[in-house]
């Protein structure tokens, strides 16, 4: 059995434009993985079984991807140990196929270059290569086209999962994006991550970063009169992220918001520091 850990991730940025022809959205998105996580374990099996979330579909079409490629049957079986919020726009089970595929890839007699496997999870899910690289990145194109960058990151991250947020499908958010008109400027808005990135030399720099284009929430406003240097939707949502100067006043901001929804504790991805207990 090997094991690996999924970590989950905040969009720092998110800037989207017109569906392309391949039905996915042009975006620009700093992705920054975050150090709250699920487990994956994985053997081998007689055949390709999920335990420990029943509503998958994105691991198991992973695996299947994976085998059809290396022309070999998924055999394999996943234990998923679930921390990560479901449908909170953290990217929990993109996270969870790319960590099965790393540890399914190592098992296989020939496993695919890491080149290959990235086009590879890219077709399963927009996010699912970041996950592959981690740290923070820059995505463009679909999401898939990835560039690391270099920002400051000592900083504690609040997550905040509304109580009552009923998510809707991430294809829902961008179908409504489309109707009211959220493509427009586009060009513009790309342009405003791109030259805010260039500028950031302090963590608290990151408030100058353009805000969410496919969701937003009050909780935002309110997570900045609490303390947050930038506060903002993650993804499709509904998490709400706060950044604030340490993980201190992070948990004592989680302590006044524990009666508006689920909260969580974490900071950045980095490898210079051990993984906070769970």
């Amino acid at each position: 059995m090997t094991r690996a850990v999924a970590y989950a991730k905040v969009n720092l940025a998110l800037v989207v434009g017109a569906p392309r022809a391949d039905g996915r959205h042009e975006v620009v998105t700093l992705l920054q993985a975050v150090e709250l996580s699920d487990g994956i374990e994985l053997e081998r099996a007689d055949a390709l079984a999920i335990e420990g979330f029943e509503d998958d579909t994105i691991v198991s079409a992973a695996l299947e991807a994976l085998a059809l490629t290396a022309r070999t049957a998924p055999r394999w079986h996943v234990r998923i140990d679930k921390r990560i919020p479901v449908a909170a726009g953290l990217g929990g089970g993109s996270s969870d196929a790319a960590a099965a595929l790393r540890l399914a890839n190592a098992e296989l007699a020939e496993p695919l270059a890491d080149d290959d496997l990235l086009r590879l999870a890219g077709t399963v899910g927009a996010d699912v290569p970041f996950f592959l690289r981690l740290g923070l990145q820059l995505a463009t194109g679909d999401g898939t086209e990835l560039r690391p960058v270099e920002l400051p990151d000592d900083y504690g991250v609040l997550l905040l999962v509304p109580d009552g947020a009923a998510k809707e499908s991430t294809g829902a958010v961008y179908g409504t994006f489309d109707e009211r008109g959220g493509p427009d400027g586009f060009e513009e808005r790309a342009d405003a991550v791109l030259r805010t990135v260039g500028t950031i030399e302090r963590a608290i720099d990151l408030a100058a970063l353009p805000r969410n284009d496919l969701a937003s929430s009050p909780l935002a406003a309110e997570l900045e009169r609490a303390g947050a240097f930038r506060a903002d939707v993650s993804g499709a949502g509904p998490t709400v992220y706060g950044l604030y100067e340490n993980a201190r006043e992070a948990a004592h901001a989680a302590a006044t918001f524990s009666a508006r929804g689920q909260t969580f504790v974490t900071r950045p991805l980095r490898d210079d520091l051990p993984p906070l207990a769970r």
